[in-house]
């Protein structure tokens, strides 16, 4: 018994003792328009690893909410909508995948996936469908709760333009309006992820200029590490389909081989 009780008090001990670690990062609340801590909706089926991280992103200042599958997701989105999501892609039933193609369809929330796959096609994928960020399992908390800051960071920052950068911009037959991050043409409107919208502002500041690759993952705050390179490639991809009326043969963003991208000048067209 004694032995029993000793395990157990050295296992809170270590526990208090993580837990009391994790508590020095930076506690950075970032709030909405409202003054209200942003809020984050975690959609985790694992109840451990859903509780641990619940609770360690309220003592980082935010306001969380929990759901173990969709339809619980759902139910909390529709009486108080979150401004970013962190979803478990190993979902029973619908997976993360799903849930980030169907909520992007209808909603500019942030998406950050959470992957115990170390595989570069579900990433691709999950870029693909519209997610923000990803974060492989097991993960240090600390660069989960980084991720986090930063992207609520962006979002809280898109609603207004950048300094010296015009609020709404004509081109062609579009008009990008930077305060509600969205193209609008006379045929459709396109809402902007926050990724679109980071890389269609910084080339349209740069119009008829060539962007690397690296050059626009450190204009966008994601640094110049190589394997932003696919993260680039597969947002660029998701703006001609927005943007281009053919987005194999596109007219506005072009690749040079070898060099990156250019937005075409409107005022050469």
């Amino acid at each position: 018994m004694a032995d029993y009780l000793g395990m157990t008090l050295l296992f809170r001990a270590l526990v208090d003792f993580d837990f009391a670690q994790e508590s020095l990062f930076e506690d950075v609340k970032i709030c909405n328009d409202d003054g209200m801590a942003q809020h984050i909706l975690i959609v985790e089926d694992d109840r451990t690893t859903r509780l641990r991280l619940a609770a360690y992103l309220r003592e980082q200042g935010h306001r969380v909410s929990e759901a173990e599958n969709a339809e619980s997701m759902e139910n909390t989105i529709s009486v108080d909508p979150p401004e970013l999501l962190l979803i478990d892609i190993n979902l029973e039933g619908k997976d993360g995948l799903t849930i980030t193609r169907e909520q992007r369809a209808v909603s500019r929330v942030g998406i950050i996936l959470l992957t115990a796959r170390d595989d570069q096609v579900d990433k691709i994928v999950g870029l693909e469908m519209g997610a923000d960020d990803y974060v492989t399992k097991p993960f240090d908390k600390r660069e989960l709760a980084a991720r986090v800051k930063n992207l609520l960071a962006r979002i809280a920052d898109i609603g207004q333009a950048p300094q010296g950068a015009p609020p709404v911009e004509d081109f062609g037959p579009w008009c990008f309006d930077r305060i509600r991050r969205r193209l609008v043409s006379a045929a459709r409107t396109e809402t902007l992820t926050v990724q679109e919208f980071e890389v269609m502002s910084a080339l349209a500041d740069h119009p008829g200029q060539t962007l690397s690759r690296a050059r626009l993952s450190e204009m966008i705050g994601r640094g110049s590490h190589r394997s932003n390179d696919r993260m680039i490639d597969v947002v660029v991809g998701r703006l001609r389909k927005k943007l281009e009326n053919d987005p194999t043969k596109p007219e506005w963003i072009l690749t040079e081989h070898g060099q990156g991208y250019h937005f075409v000048d409107p005022a050469s067209v």
